[in-house]
This record gives structure tokens, C-alpha cells and sequence, in this order.
């Protein structure tokens, strides 16, 4: 049984019609059906090129190795290759009457490329056709999103954004109950073969119909399905009924509600086009909401068509914001904020207002220091320190500490760390070590300071870099020791009012 061609690679397709029509390379197309597509140029002059193809090529060959035509061309068509391109001279004045028939045979387009085209020539001309379409796909997909927040500001939003898609696409949108009925629709009407189509896909991708589709039939006094214990169902599925091309996208939090789509072709960019609207619908038919979270619906569609986070905040509620970071077991803490991400024992809540968090039981949590909407993600990354820290510290809460490089780290971890660098030093050698870089490694000052000869000071200086296996005349090492030496004599400190 012949292996399955691969999947061609996840580049902007080009026509082959659109390098047949280059009048700069010449090329002719002699056998196989139009309407190829490809997704990258390979060149081989391998008997048996099969192993080293991906699928999707346009491969190219002078034909040195051609002994047996036939199996060339199907082991080529078996790779999933999109063309074959045959050059002429050096090894071939005409492409091989075999190769032409075999080619036809196995539904292979074969491509003559005359003796002045390079294969170079034809794979620049490729990628330049490429990144033409990449741009073209871009452009769409922008103008698209576009149109799209535009219809979502409409007075009747959901109508207005599903003839925006239907245009877009060139087809039918349509907003399908868990039933598979039409609520709302825009565009060309589906033939029935279509629609029957449609509402067996929105089926697969309702969380409604979708379970009990998935369920195993038992017979007609079978209890409901168990949905938890079922595979859940996709977000966005596709199909074919005769010549039209099939999807349908899940409309999240919108009762089992699907968006449907029919359109004659499938191009690059359709699908992220389909799915931004399939967001703006989700948010569009979700149940009835309150001013509070219509507002914070509107600050995620900005957000997601690209909005920055300060121009969508004060839909959020006001500034400045406080982020925690939370882990735990049970119900997820009550912050007093509805800007809750939670799951596996993990938790993030956004705190708006300079509100603070408290501790929660069964639950330790991390606090950012307050800031504006510009800062974030600094915030975030503040949260999780303190989350680690409060988690070392067995504490249930510990807030952000602001102050310097000093803030980012733990004291005590800093302190243990310090104790095991510093252990091989006595004194008097710690505290020279300690005079000689407050005095930025003065040999002279250290003396007077410490009431030595500067010969005494280079003699514990060498043993404490003999000691410690480092180079005192490193600025990193000085730093890190006088970091270290920082953390021990406050620990020492701390450690010695605890004790009175």
C-alpha cells in the first residue's frame, strides 16, 4: 500500500500559473491537470528523489539519472510533489515522450523549462511570488479585522458583522442554533446539500450537540451522556459539499451557538479572518450582560484587534492596578475583582483601584507593587517573585518591596547564599575583604583604615582570593562579594535583634 504524500509546509502557496505566466523564464506546461499550487522549489538529480520531499514542490530535474520515466514520475506524485520541471540540456534535447505520458498518467504537472532558465531563476521567482502573496494575505487579513470592529460598533451588531464576513469571503456567514437552524445570516444562500453540511458541522462543534454526538449510542433507554467524560469538542471544523468550502467555529459562551461559513474557494488568511469574527460574535450573542461587563467585553475586542493595554483600561475600572499571583487548593480566592484567570491550582487576578489583597486560606499569594496600565507586565512578573518568595517563606502573603536591585531578591535566600560563599573566610580577613571594597580596592586607605601596613593588607587580600578561588581584580567578583558581604552583615543584624 503506497505511504501517505506529506503535508505540504506551512508556506503562502503560489500558483503555478501565475511562474507559467513569467514571460522572463519561458516555461510551458506539457502534462498533468492546472490548477497546481506551490509551496517551495526543490532541485534533484537523484534516481529516486522520494525520500528527501516534503510535498508541495516544484521539483526540478535535468534528467541525469532518468533511467525508468515511469517510476520517476509515481514515486514523485506518491511524495505529494505540486510540479515536476524538466530542463533541457545539458543530458536532453526534448523532455522524454515517456516521462511526458507517465507524467499524465499519474496526474503530475510537468513543466518544460527551456536550456536559458536556471532552476535559480525559477526558485527566485517563486519566492519573490511568495512573499508578493504573503503581502497580499496581510494586507487582507488587516483590512478584515477592520471592517470587522467597525460592523461590531454597529447599532445591530451581528448582522452587521456577518454580511462584513460574507463580503470579506466571498460567501455565506450565518450564526447556527445547537440545533443546526439559522439565527442570522448574510450572503449567498447554501444549496441544501450545503446546509445539511453546515449543521452537521456545527454539531461537531457545539458543546451541546458536540457531547452528545461523541457519547457511544447504547440504545434508546440510555442515560444522558457524561460530558466531563468525554473528549471535548473542537473549536473550528471544516468541510467540502460539491464545489463549496465548509467551516464552522464555536461561539464561545453564547448558549451552543456556531458561526457557519460557505464560500466557492479557500484562500491564505480566510481562516484568521473567520476566527476574529467568531470572537466578535461570541462576545456579540453571549448572554445579557451588566454595564460592568459589557465594558470589560469591549476592553478584550480592543485588546484583541490590537489595541495597547492603556487605552483599553479605564474600561477595566480605575488606576493604579495591582496583579496577584496565587496557588492553592479549593475554590479560587475572592479578591474582590471580577478579573479572575484561574485554573490547576494556579490563580492571577488583576486588582483595579488600589485595591489590596488579603490572605486567603488554603491559598498563598504574591502581590506587584501598584502601577499604571503601561506597566503591566513588569507588575506580572513582580506578582511571581512574591508569589515564590512568600511560598520559601511559608508566608501566606507577601507584597512587592520596591528599592533598588536589592527588592528582586529574597534576603534570606541572599543571606544563605552569602554564608556558603563567604564560609572560607575568618577574620581578620572578612573584614578586610569588606574595608578594602567600600574603599573601591584601595590599598593605602585600607591601611589607615584598619591601622596595618598596606603590605599586611596585600598578604590577606591574596590569602581571601586564595581562599575563595577568584580574581579580586574582577568587577564582577568584587560585586558579588560585596553583595554577598551586604546580606551577611544584615542577617547578622537581623539575627542580633531577634536575640535581644
Amino acid at each position: 500500500m503506497p505511504a501517505e504524500p506529506a503535508a505540504a509546509p506551512p508556506t503562502t502557496p503560489v500558483p503555478l500559473s501565475a511562474l507559467l505566466a513569467r514571460t522572463d523564464l519561458g516555461l510551458r506546461q506539457i502534462a498533468g491537470p492546472p490548477g497546481a499550487e506551490v509551496h517551495w522549489v526543490h532541485a534533484s538529480e537523484m534516481a529516486d528523489p522520494y525520500p528527501y520531499l516534503l510535498g508541495g514542490e516544484l521539483l526540478l530535474t535535468a534528467g541525469v539519472q532518468l533511467a525508468d520515466p515511469e517510476r520517476y514520475a509515481a514515486r514523485v506524485a506518491e511524495a505529494g510533489a505540486a510540479a515536476l520541471g524538466f530542463g533541457l540540456a545539458p543530458v536532453y534535447d526534448t523532455v522524454p515522450a515517456a516521462l511526458v505520458t507517465a507524467c499524465e498518467r499519474h496526474g503530475l504537472p510537468l513543466v518544460e523549462v527551456p536550456p536559458p532558465t536556471t532552476f535559480t531563476a525559477i526558485a527566485r521567482a517563486v519566492w519573490g511570488l511568495m512573499t508578493e502573496a504573503r503581502h497580499h494575505e496581510l494586507r487582507r487579513v488587516s483590512q478584515a479585522q477592520q471592517g470587522l470592529a467597525s460592523a461590531a460598533g454597529r447599532p445591530d451588531p451581528v448582522p452587521a458583522v456577518l454580511h462584513q464576513l460574507a463580503v470579506r469571503l466571498g460567501g455565506w456567514a450565518g450564526v447556527l442554533d445547537p440545533e443546526g437552524s439559522v439565527v442570522r445570516a448574510a450572503g449567498r444562500e447554501p444549496s441544501a446539500e450545503e446546509a445539511a453540511a453546515l449543521r452537521r458541522l456545527a454539531g461537531v462543534v457545539s458543546p451541546e450537540r458536540g457531547a452528545r454526538a461523541r457519547a457511544p449510542h447504547t440504545g434508546p433507554t440510555a442515560p444522558p451522556p457524561d460530558a466531563s467524560a468525554l473528549p471535548p469538542a473542537p473549536t473550528s471544523a471544516s468541510d467540502t459539499a460539491g464545489s463549496a468550502q465548509l467551516a464552522a467555529y464555536a461561539l464561545a459562551g453564547a448558549r451552543g451557538l456556531a458561526l457557519g461559513i460557505a464560500t466557492e474557494r479557500r484562500e491564505p488568511g480566510d481562516h484568521t479572518i473567520a476566527g476574529t469574527a467568531s470572537v466578535l460574535l461570541s462576545l456579540l450573542t453571549a448572554e445579557r450582560q451588566g454595564a460592568d461587563e459589557a465594558a470589560r467585553s469591549a476592553a478584550l475586542v480592543r485588546l484583541l484587534l490590537g489595541a495597547a493595554p492603556a487605552e483599553v483600561a479605564p474600561l477595566l475600572g480605575e488606576a493604579p492596578w495591582t496583579v496577584v499571583h496565587a496557588r492553592g487548593e479549593g475554590a479560587p480566592p475572592d479578591l474582590g475583582s471580577p478579573l479572575v484567570e484561574a485554573g490547576d491550582g494556579h490563580a492571577r487576578a488583576l486588582l483595579p483601584g488600589g485595591q489590596e489583597a488579603g490572605p486567603h486560606p488554603g491559598w498563598t499569594l504574591g502581590a506587584s507593587a501598584p502601577v499604571g496600565a503601561g506597566e503591566l507586565a513588569a507588575a506580572d512578573a513582580q506578582a511571581a517573585r512574591a508569589l515564590r518568595r512568600a511560598e520559601a517563606a511559608r508566608s501566606p502573603l507577601v507584597r512587592h518591596r520596591t528599592g533598588g536591585y536589592a527588592s528582586l531578591v529574597d534576603p534570606e535566600e541572599a543571606a544563605a547564599y552569602a554564608r556558603r560563599l563567604l564560609a572560607p573566610l575568618t577574620e581578620p580577613l572578612l573584614t578586610t575583604l569588606r574595608t578594602w571594597l567600600s574603599l573601591h580596592g584601595s590599598w593605602d586607605r585600607t591601611a589607615v583604615a584598619l591601622g596595618v601596613h598596606r603590605n599586611t593588607v596585600r598578604q590577606r587580600l591574596a590569602r581571601c582570593a586564595a581562599l575563595l578561588d577568584a580574581d579580586l581584580d574582577d568587577m564582577d567578583v568584587r560585586t558579588e562579594l560585596w553583595l554577598a558581604l551586604r546580606s551577611e552583615a544584615g542577617s547578622a543584624e537581623a539575627h542580633s535583634g531577634q536575640c535581644e
